[in-house]
């Protein structure tokens, strides 16, 4: 049985140090389910997580099926936004417009992902079923950071993180991006561990 191993492939995309750094990353199939609210609050976060993990395991079974190869579902991911960023705040989060995501191989092409999806939310009945896809995000080239501690404390990460962007010659594009490498389940707020992600653009 052959193994892959999403962090390696690039290794990049699940590890970063306190230090912000430029990197690229290539365009990769993720699940996805879109939602708006504050994330403490919102019953359609809790959906999307719930929906998210059975369906990522669904897919995970069949590419072994199919395949022979076994990876490790990965960590949670969103993509954060407003209809007005100039209101993107931390003291407005019912205002929050996000997508939950996590990604899987390439090798989900080697199944009928539709089908493995369809009957998977016919079984298991997830809240979000019928807002959950398969869809390739490119990224392409971004500035990341890794913050360690509460969500509360990240305004500062992300403050330097846009700092260092600047600095680089770069402008903000795209969407504000974090992956939850930590369980929030289980971890204390002290030692989450969160990669925060900012795709750039050649500046001005």
């Amino acid at each position: 049985m052959a193994s892959i191993d999403l962090k390696r492939e690039p290794r990049f995309h699940y590890r970063a140090a306190t230090t912000p750094a430029l990197v690229t990353l290539p365009p990769r199939p993720f699940l996805m389910v879109d939602g708006e609210g504050d994330p403490n609050t919102a019953p359609a976060y809790r959906e999307a997580v719930e929906t998210l993990y059975p369906l990522a395991y669904a897919l995970r079974a069949a590419v072994k099926e199919a395949t022979g190869d076994a990876y490790t579902v990965m960590p949670l991911e969103g993509l954060w936004w407003a209809d007005d960023m100039s209101r993107f705040s931390v003291d407005a989060k019912h205002e929050w417009r996000w997508t939950l995501l996590i990604s899987v191989p390439d090798a989900v092409e080697q199944v009928d992902a539709a089908e493995v999806m369809a009957r998977a939310v016919a079984a298991k009945r997830p809240p979000a079923g019928d807002r959950v896809r398969l869809e390739r995000y490119d990224e392409g080239e971004a500035a990341q950071v890794l913050h360690r501690g509460p969500f509360a404390t990240e305004p500062e990460t992300i403050a330097g993180l846009h700092a260092f962007i600047e600095t680089e010659g770069r402008a903000l594009r795209g969407l504000h991006h974090e992956i939850y490498l930590s369980d929030l389940r289980r971890t204390a707020p002290e030692k989450l561990r969160t990669v925060i992600r900012q795709p750039v653009a050649p500046g001005s």
